[in-house]
């Protein structure tokens, strides 16, 4: 007679989804936004403590002197470093995505260097000096050049329409570079404004927070929908067109939103280096390539990582600050070299 030993059961460990562990990645970053913003708000030459930060912002009505640096300097000057850092975060990791290329950054496609270009002109010929002025006219050039930029990059005959796009922006921004150049050791005014906007800063910009706001917000809100259609672009051009996709249409638009990312950020700051290349790695490094996690991340990233280097950059100062465009440079150069000396970069 032979007996059947009961099916042996094992216990069946939870398996952890791509699901659950990007949305956990993404509230510890958001969770690491918050700290960053206690602490651009606290920190500074006159260092304000949490609980009197909290008594302010339950009582806004109060008249000391605390109270008039909160409200007039460190809030609006913290929420434009997230914002700027957000849309550089993701206007970083969009143009890599699009460009296949994983060493670029928002300034790879000559954007920056358009919207100093206007920059410049403006002050010669229309006597712009206003820092609302020198918004607009850097958000018309990085507009302006991001068209020019892809009329000549999709009509090259380099084998790829992204490497057309790459080799137009390179182009394109070593010509204006050279113009800039030009026009400003002619000419003393422009260089003492374009001296203070070209070098990146936060220090003073709190009155181009209402003006930037709007381009931010409706660019980030239109780049969070994008992470599908560019994970079938990165599939390449016949691939993505085997699944039924545009792929110039939808490249397209995910370039137009990127630009507009970058426009507003640059206009509002003056151009920053590094955030966008250093955001958007860290988040692939932390999600993987998805781009679906991986671009809401690097926004929240970016807006960390350009935060943190502002309220770092008036700590270490010894007289004065430490402008951020300096200090994203400081972490940025050494990232770079890194990545550029490994095999095998992060997947775009």
């Amino acid at each position: 007679m032979t007996t059947t030993s009961p099916p042996v059961t094992s216990r069946e460990t939870p398996v952890r989804t791509r699901f659950s562990r990007g949305a956990g990645i993404l509230l510890l970053a958001t969770a690491l936004v918050a700290v960053t913003l206690v602490a651009s708000v606290g920190l500074g030459s006159r260092d304000i403590s949490p609980t009197e930060i909290v008594r302010i912002l339950l009582h806004p009505g109060g008249e000391t002197y605390n109270s008039h640096v909160l409200w007039t300097e460190r809030i609006p000057r913290s929420l434009l470093g997230l914002l700027v850092g957000a849309c550089l975060g993701a206007a970083g990791l969009m143009m890599q995505a699009l460009t296949l290329n994983p060493l670029s950054d928002p300034g790879i496609l000559g954007i920056q260097q358009g919207a100093a270009m206007f920059v410049v002109l403006g002050i010669l010929f229309f006597d712009i000096t206003s820092l609302e002025g020198h918004f607009w006219t850097a958000f018309a050039g990085s507009a302006v050049t991001a068209a020019l930029v892809y009329l000549i990059g999709t009509r090259t005959n380099a084998g790829s329409s992204t490497i057309g796009l790459v080799l137009a922006g390179v182009a394109l921004a070593a010509v204006m570079s050279s113009l800039i150049t030009l026009m400003v050791v002619r000419d003393t005014e422009a260089y003492s404004h374009l001296r203070f906007w070209s070098v990146g800063q936060l220090t003073g910009r709190a009155k181009v927070l209402d003006e930037t706001v709007p381009f931010a917000v409706a660019g980030l809100l239109l780049a969070l929908p994008f992470g599908r259609a560019l994970n079938i672009l990165a599939l390449g051009e016949e691939t993505a067109r085997g699944l039924g996709v545009r792929v110039e249409r939808a490249r397209l638009a995910c370039a137009a939103v990127a630009v507009l990312l970058c426009a507003a950020a640059t206009a509002a700051t003056g151009p920053v280096a590094f955030v966008g290349l250093v955001g958007a790695h860290c988040a692939r490094l932390l999600v993987g390539p998805d781009h679906r996690w991986s671009l809401p991340l690097a926004m929240a990233l970016g807006a960390v990582l350009l935060t943190g280097a502002d309220t770092a950059g008036r700590l270490i100062g010894g007289h004065g600050e430490i402008q951020v465009g300096v200090m994203t440079a400081v972490v940025g150069t050494p990232f770079f070299v890194w990545l550029a000396r490994r095999r095998n970069l992060v997947r775009v």
